[in-house]
This record gives structure tokens, sequence and C-alpha cells, in this order.
């Protein structure tokens, strides 16, 4: 019997150990209230008014510079955005919409015949190596880690401003 108690004890123990690993973490600070993208100096602000919570180093699209026109450029997007929704099965960890593309990038994609393209998210990593610095298809990466903690700090709504 006192076997069984202890086997018992060491499932528990290891059932809670695992607990600890949920990429889910809770947050009970002050809201954020807008997220920074500052893509010529690769950085993420998390702001409570005007107050920085958090800050990110950050990779971008694979051809950054500019405002994303066009699906397949390789830029981020640029201007004011609202995060979307929150993805918990991401295929990179987890990620936060961004509101792209708006009425005007659509227009002005289909005013040159072209799609404004879509998907563009706050993500974490790859599963793959990375071989360069900005590597993704015009959205804001983050280590898994990291997008742990913004996952659990910023809200669907929350406005993003993509300054150049």
């Amino acid at each position: 019997m006192r076997g069984f108690g202890i086997l018992v004890l060491l499932v528990v123990m290891l059932g809670l150990a695992g607990c600890g690993n949920s990429k889910f973490r809770r947050y009970n600070g002050p809201e954020v209230t807008q997220v920074q993208v500052h893509k010529t100096e690769r950085k993420m602000y998390l702001f409570h008014h005007d107050r920085v919570l958090k800050s990110y180093d950050i990779a971008l699209g694979f051809a950054p510079q500019g405002h994303k026109q066009f699906e397949g450029d390789g830029k981020t997007p640029e201007g004011t955005y609202y995060i979307s929704h929150k993805n918990p099965n991401s295929n990179y960890h987890l990620s936060l919409g961004i509101s792209y593309p708006n009425p005007n990038d659509i227009a002005f994609a289909e005013s040159q015949g072209k799609s404004p393209g879509g998907e563009i998210f706050i993500h974490g990593g790859p599963n793959g190596r990375i071989s360069q610095r900005d590597w993704t298809f015009g959205c804001v990466a983050l280590t898994d880690k990291q997008v742990e903690v913004v996952y659990s700090m910023v809200k669907p709504g929350t406005p993003i401003v993509i300054l150049p």
C-alpha cells in the first residue's frame, strides 16, 4: 500500500510540474493601451497610456523598408491598425492578428490590379533555423517565450501603431 501512495504522489508531482510549461501565461498588471512597432529600430513597445511596460527586439518581413502594399512583397505594414484576434493554434507558437489590410490598403492594391495580402501577425519563432534577421512574410516576430508574455498582456481591440 505504501508503494502505491508513493506512485500516486509521483504522478501528481509530474502532472503539476508540467503545468508550469504552459504557453498560456497570466497577466495581472496595467492594461496595455497601445502597441508600437518601430521598424527601423527593430523594436516593439507595449504601453500603458504614456508609460512603456515592456520592449522587445523584433524581426520583420524579409523586405522591411516601406509600407506593405501587395501580397508577397515581404513588407511589414505601416500605419495604425488594431489587434484583431488571438490565435492559440498558430504555426508560430502563438500569434496576435493585426487588422491589415484596412479599406485604404485594399483600395490601393485593387487600383493596381493586385491583392493587398493579409494574415499579418505578431508571432513567435519558426520551427526551423533562421538564417537572416528579417525573415517573415510581413509579420512582427518575437521569440516563443516573448510572444507568450505579449499574448497574455495584449487584448483584441488594442491599437497597434507601426512606424517606419
